[in-house]
């Protein structure tokens, strides 16, 4: 599928806050219940923190078809060489198209001088988990986390660059 990858405007907020809704409603149903699901996308996505990361982090967006198809988020390099990759998320329709790859590609030739990328990803995300498995992302941890009151099983991976 073409897409373009560029860096995220203020005028994509909207459709980057639909993506991160209707990926996580997809992603999450069953594993997270609707509720918890609504809180965090309203306090991690709401203007305010959207302002926040565009300003903090780099915010990666793929545009295809005239709409925001995903996104990518990525913290800044730390002294290490190390980046979190706190987001990267596609609508329902689009996930399969090489999408995600490309903003991880990306990310990796945008921050300079990064040596590992780290990233959270439920283990009952089995998308995610095949898809950061699949791009040589190794598991390091795996812990429960309080998420808003439910308890998740979370993974920790590291991709070495």
């Amino acid at each position: 599928m073409n897409c373009i990858i560029r860096e995220m405007v203020t005028e994509d907020t909207k459709q980057v806050q639909y993506a991160a809704k209707k990926s996580w409603n997809a992603t999450y149903e069953g594993i997270i219940p609707i509720e918890i699901q609504d809180n965090f996308l309203k306090g991690a996505y709401n203007n305010q923190m959207m302002e926040r990361r565009l300003e903090h982090s780099l915010m990666l967006v793929a545009e295809a078809e005239n709409t925001i198809a995903g996104f990518a988020n990525f913290t800044p390099v730390n002294q290490q060489g190390q980046t979190e990759l706190s987001a990267i998320y596609l609508l329902p329709g689009y996930q399969g198209e090489g999408i995600g790859s490309a903003l991880l590609n990306a990310g990796i030739e945008k921050l300079k001088d990064v040596k590992e990328i780290h990233l959270d990803v439920e283990k009952e995300n089995t998308i995610g988990m095949a898809f950061y498995k699949a791009k040589g992302f190794k598991i390091v941890d795996e812990y429960n986390e309080n998420f808003d009151g439910h308890i998740l099983k979370t993974v920790r991976m590291v991709l070495a660059l």
